[in-house]
């Protein structure tokens, strides 16, 4: 049900909150920044 599954959200929310981690990048900024021209490239030629 729709309460069962906000509630599941939330519970796993909190205890994943305690005990937040870094976020730590795994390739170098020059490398995300093509694929993300390239992206945009592509949603571009779609309009």
């Amino acid at each position: 049900s729709v309460p069962q599954l906000i509630a599941a959200i939330k519970e796993y929310l909190d205890n994943h909150n305690q005990n937040p981690k870094v976020f730590a990048w795994k390739a170098p900024v020059e490398k995300i920044l093509t694929k993300i021209a390239k992206c945009k490239e592509a949603l571009d030629a779609q309009h």
